[in-house]
């Protein structure tokens, strides 16, 4: 069976993994046949929003308390992720990819990600795992796998320029679609960064799941 581990980070579009994206990616990865496992950073988010209004509040939250809640309780802090335990990796996207997992939301091309994160990711690119990228997450591939990676979060220009400014290759891709990095073992899908249902975040995440366990083969 192939064990698969999932990096959230948090619990919500607006500050946190998006949540269907999540649960998609989980459900998908289990009618594989596969295992996963959950890991979040153990850190405070960035800041906390509420997602009727939209507005930051004054809340403070913890990312890998939060993300536990898709999780069902099963998570681990993510400095625990041992690469050679596991088949590849998946990155639900949510802002909290690009708030919680790095500060790409804030700085754009000249972010960086988070320590421990960082230190997990690259350890799955070293040992030439397969990695799965959704919705804004791939914003984190130039800083894993340097200059030679494709990748792709739709055709929004801002941030494929962002992505393309700090080395990496962006390829436009529709919803339903994927861009595989052959090269790399990394594969990437828009989702909600195109997505106007769950039904469209739907078909790209299966291809993403499908690709990225075939991949480990």
């Amino acid at each position: 069976m192939k064990k698969i581990a999932i990096i959230l980070s948090g619990c919500g579009v607006f500050d946190g993994s998006e949540i269907q994206e999540a649960v998609l990616t989980l459900l998908y990865v289990a009618k594989a046949g596969a295992s996963y496992q959950c890991f979040a950073p153990d850190v405070e988010q960035m800041h906390t929003v509420n997602h009727v209004t939209g507005d930051a509040t004054d809340e403070t939250r913890h990312v890998l308390t939060e993300a536990a809640r898709i999780a069902r309780g099963e998570i681990k802090p993510v400095s625990e992720l041992n690469a050679a335990d596991f088949d590849a990796v998946i990155l639900p996207g949510g802002f909290g990819a690009a708030k919680n997992l790095s500060n790409f939301a804030q700085a754009g091309a000249d972010c960086e990600v988070e320590p421990t994160t960082l230190k997990a990711l690259k350890a799955f690119a070293q040992l030439g795992k397969p990695a799965g990228y959704v919705c804004i997450a791939p914003a984190l591939v130039p800083r894993v796998y340097g200059n030679t990676a494709k990748c792709t979060i739709g055709n929004d220009e801002d941030t494929a320029s962002a992505i393309e400014k700090m080395g990496a290759e962006h390829m436009n891709c529709a919803v339903e679609d994927i861009v595989v990095d052959a090269e790399h073992k990394l594969v990437s899908t828009p989702a909600y960064m195109l997505a106007q249902s769950i039904l469209d975040a739907d078909a790209g995440i299966a291809k993403l799941v499908k690709e990225v366990i075939q991949l480990c083969d």
